[in-house]
């Protein structure tokens, strides 16, 4: 049988979910991966180091990698002490292959063989891009680390979202999306993670060609300031924007429901779980496919990372997701 071609689009936390999922399954993987994080170690290594941001990638490799527990371990390990303190081993890792090899691409290859990686990762670009959002009142936010911890977006409303350079798409990734069967966008941060990749010239216009179908996997819970109140539609309808058409086919959303100390410990913080009108009649193109999605896991964070305040504790579950987009294929 003819594996199926299938490509990941987003970044962080929500990319490691999916592909630790989906690489259990007989299909050709191919993960394309936002490059416009900047905080914690990545940060501090692009304004050193003046190499491109590793973070994401790194929990894209890890996800990926059949390579034994200890090394995928060491990849997530951060120092707790010293001048390495808050850093991560993958990340320092990649940065020296990027240096080494002259390339990050060739860096990432190198990496891949390393970890024995199932599927290929893909920066979305080679260019070093940052993120800027400039808000209906002049204010400019710049880097995904600024834009993530500004609670007024939504509040004061956005009047652009885009990359300073521009930033032109990784040839491999364009190749990727054009022979894909099913192209996959989310979960993660909506402005930080996941709409990055659509600022970036050529990606929106090669999934508006592509021949596959395309589904979006809706976020758990809403972003303070930023997605406060947003519904599925509003998700939706933001990437199809993005994008440049009505190109989202499959909608996948979650109806299981979290501990209740959670729940209440986010909509403590405005982060409440995203809701859908049923009742809403308006014509759609996409089938929303309701399903128990959670994580019944409790989260830990490591000590040493600095952004782990930022990062959520309701979270997918990467086998439950898996299955049910493997049901689309």
């Amino acid at each position: 049988m003819i594996q199926k071609n299938v490509v990941t689009i987003g970044g962080g936390t929500g990319s490691f979910m999916l592909l630790s999922g989906l690489k259990k399954y007989p299909i050709n993987l191919s993960a394309i991966v936002s490059m416009a994080d900047d905080g914690g170690s990545t940060g501090v290594l692009r304004d050193e180091l003046g190499v491109l941001p590793p973070g994401d990638v790194r929990q894209c490799l890890v996800a990926l990698s059949d390579s034994s527990e200890i090394l995928r371990t060491l990849m997530s390990y951060r120092f707790e002490k010293g001048g390495l303190k808050g850093h991560s081993f993958g990340n320092l890792f990649l940065s020296a292959l990027e240096k080494i090899t002259g390339s990050f691409s060739k860096g990432i290859a190198e990496a891949e063989k390393i970890l024995n990686v199932k599927g290929e990762v893909i920066p979305v670009t080679e260019n070093d891009a940052n993120l800027y959002i400039k808000l209906k009142n002049g204010k400019k936010l710049k880097g995904e680390n600024e834009i993530n911890h500004n609670f007024e977006i939504e509040k004061i409303g956005i009047k652009k979202i885009y990359l300073n350079p521009k930033a032109k798409a990784n040839k491999k990734a364009l190749e990727k999306i054009r022979k894909a069967d099913l192209i996959i966008i989310g979960p993660g941060n909506h402005y930080c993670s996941v709409l990055p990749n659509f600022l970036v010239s050529g990606i929106a216009e090669a999934i508006r060609k592509s021949k596959a179908k395309v589904v979006y996997n809706c976020n758990l819970v809403n972003k303070k300031g930023h997605t406060e109140k947003f519904t599925l539609d509003d998700y939706v309808d933001s990437m199809n924007k993005n994008i440049g058409s009505t190109r989202i086919d499959y909608v996948t959303f979650n109806i299981g429901k979290p501990d209740a100390k959670l729940v209440k410990k986010y909509e403590s913080k405005k982060e409440l779980l995203i809701k859908w009108n049923k009742k809403n009649k308006k014509y759609k193109k996409y089938k929303i496919i309701e399903a128990d999605l959670l994580s019944q896991q409790k989260v830990k964070f490591d000590k040493a990372d600095k952004i782990s305040k930022t990062r959520s504790y309701i979270r997918h579950d990467s086998e439950k997701l898996a299955k049910t987009l493997m049901k689309i294929i």
